[in-house]
């Protein structure tokens, strides 16, 4: 197959399911995809884009849309989300999640799986959910965290979320493994933060893991490393291979 075929391929539209790393942004990946393909393909542009943003302290899946299958992401992102989120009990953090440091301290004590069952169920359907300040909801045309990271407080508002399913998958009292499938636009840090509220605790998220967005799944996705190495071998693939 000559290069100009497989550069027609790519432009009419390829959906690609990635398995994001930690420490890398939803945009790294992109970039990333985006300049090894203008060098695979020897040309100067290429559409490249993601459906859905995961932070860097979060892995799993992210789709890549490349091409005319650019047009298919906003579809793409109203999908439901589906994630294993590593919750850890007793303390809390500014940001909710790791990227500050614990910032006090609750007791555990009277924490029992029943309880966190209970106050899992009271979160399904639909919620009103606020905005982790450390965010990048936008604040006067700033990213919420410009404002955090520079102690300012800002008014954030909040937003009407669904929660799909919600599944306990493992306990101890001061850390829980808990699967939810949610809407679009769902924060799970903030998710976190509220189940420490109803437990009458603190929480946080320690880690998280996107497994599924609709009926894609991270069990299909490639490794960012694994299509990188596919995409510098286009020119000598076959058409059953691309």
């Amino acid at each position: 197959m000559d290069i100009d075929t497989i550069r027609e391929i790519y432009r009419s539209g390829r959906v690609v399911l990635i398995n994001k790393p930690l420490q890398w942004t939803s945009f790294d990946v992109v970039n990333k995809i985006r300049w090894h393909l203008t060098r695979a393909l020897e040309i100067k542009k290429i559409k490249v884009g993601h459906a859905g943003t995961l932070d860097p302290l979060a892995d799993g899946l992210l789709i890549v849309c490349i091409g005319k299958a650019t047009k298919m992401i906003e579809f793409i992102q109203d999908a439901p989300k589906t994630y294993v989120a590593g919750i850890d009990l007793g303390a809390t953090t500014p940001s909710y999640d790791l990227e500050t440091e614990i910032d006090q301290e609750y007791p555990v004590d009277h924490i029992t799986k029943q309880l966190v069952e209970r106050a899992l169920n009271e979160f399904k359907g639909s919620q009103m959910q606020m905005p982790p300040v450390f965010s990048a909801k936008k604040v006067n045309g700033k990213p919420a965290y410009e404002y955090a990271r520079k102690n300012i407080d800002v008014a954030l508002k909040a937003k009407n979320v669904f929660f799909h399913e919600i599944d306990l998958q493992y306990f101890e009292p001061k850390h829980i493994n808990v699967r939810i499938k949610c809407s679009k636009g769902t924060y799970i840090r903030s998710f976190a933060h509220d189940l420490g509220k109803k437990l009458n605790s603190g929480a946080y998220l320690q880690g998280l893991t996107r497994t599924a967005i609709g009926q894609f799944s991270l069990d299909d996705a490639w490794s960012l490393d694994q299509y990188i190495n596919k995409i510098n071998r286009l020119n000598k693939y076959k058409v059953g291979e691309l």
